[in-house]
């Protein structure tokens, strides 16, 4: 374990010398809005190391300089919450990356494949799960434990290595290009108070709930934020949803409602909400959210979207790529309802090529699907 500024800063040269190197963390965010950082594995061709984060007086900055180094490839799987803990904490998004969890989707490993099923499925190596559930806050952790987190990172390279090859065999190398840039975008994590409630999955569709909703949301953002708690501590969704639908304008309006605890009305927070949602019910019409549009949808479209689901996978298994990185019900949807217009993702780059250009033959009569020997298979008429 390395726990010392100078040990960190070896150990990080060393790991630079090589073209990638194998990254996992371990964190805890139950009873906080930013994830408490615990454990570092690391891991190179000829380097495997162990960071404590949590050792006193330990500066990551060499970390986070490895992490900026664009020569050096950094290794993830399901990388996301990694990268969240090195922006928040470093304030830069590692690159270049590879989400092994990604390119296993683009080589046909299936949707979301998890790590130990990778590892099983390529080094038919089984993996202890048994301290899965480590408190990695607790010191000293155990040698089973540190064992345990070391392997999510020594086997992932041969995974990588595997993955890295296929792709390249495959001429999909630039398939995972596309996907890794939303990974490595800043944008991706730095979502602002007032975007919010677009992450929340409501039904409301009039303006003035539309600005509650959004008010309150971000209301709650900030509060979870500077208290550093999470989200639910603050105010549950429930309550948000209630709070847009009622509009209290004063705090006994608040008081009736089902989901506010009983007498949370009268502390601060009660007043902020009867405050933020008179500010939201004065904004003019014009500066409230908007519904989304409705798309209409054609007669017939809803057997054309089945013909597409059929057509999406008999392409993904033919081709060995997960149907969830071509394409999603809504892509489908979309095309089905609008054709060439459709604004997809589907309908642009390799998934135009691999799928969206067969989809939209389609549905404009061009390609038919028939049965043939017990199998689906697609023709062009």
């Amino acid at each position: 374990m390395i726990e010392t500024t100078a040990a960190l800063q070896e150990a990080c040269a060393k790991l630079a010398q090589s073209d990638f190197i194998t990254i996992d963390t371990e964190f805890l965010r139950e009873t906080t809005f930013w994830p408490q950082l615990c454990l570092i594995q690391m891991a190179s061709p000829s380097v495997e190391v162990l960071v404590d984060p949590l050792a006193k007086g330990l500066d990551l900055q060499p970390f986070f300089e490895l992490m900026a180094n664009a020569a050096v490839t950094k290794v993830f799987h399901a990388a996301r919450q990694d990268i969240e803990i090195v922006h928040h904490l470093g304030g830069l998004v590692p690159h270049p990356i590879f989400d092994t969890q990604v390119a296993a989707m683009v080589c046909g490993f299936g949707d979301s494949v998890s790590y130990d099923q990778l590892v099983s499925r390529i080094k038919n190596v089984p993996l202890d799960k048994s301290s899965r559930f480590t408190d990695w806050s607790r010191r000293p952790l155990s040698d089973k434990q540190l064992e345990y987190a070391l392997a999510d990172v020594t086997h992932l390279r041969d995974v990588y290595l595997f993955l890295k090859a296929q792709l390249e065999r495959e001429g999909r190398a630039l398939w995972l290009t596309e996907e890794m840039a939303v990974l490595e975008s800043p944008q991706t994590y730095d979502m602002h108070p007032d975007d919010a409630w677009l992450r929340l999955k409501s039904r409301l569709r009039k303006p003035q709930e539309l600005a509650v909703l959004k008010i309150i949301a971000a209301w709650r953002e900030r509060e979870a934020r500077s208290r550093n708690v999470p989200r639910s501590r603050v105010l549950k969704d429930d309550a948000i949803y209630e709070i847009a639908q009622q509009q209290p304008k004063d705090t006994e309006a608040l008081s009736r409602l089902r989901t506010v605890p009983k007498g949370w009305e009268r502390s601060s927070s009660g007043t902020a909400i009867v405050e933020a949602v008179n500010a939201a019910l004065g904004l003019p019409k014009s500066d409230m959210p908007q519904p989304p549009k409705h798309v209409h949808v054609p007669e017939g479209t809803a057997a054309a979207v089945e013909l597409l689901k059929v057509l999406l996978k008999l392409i993904s298994d033919k081709e060995g790529v997960a149907a969830k990185v071509i394409a999603n019900t809504d892509d489908l949807e979309r095309i089905a309802a609008e054709g060439d217009k459709a604004e997809v993702a589907a309908l642009s780059g390799w998934r135009r090529e691999l799928f969206g250009d067969t989809a939209l033959k389609l549905i404009e009569g061009g390609v038919a699907l028939r049965f043939v020997n017990k199998k689906v298979e697609a023709v062009e008429l």
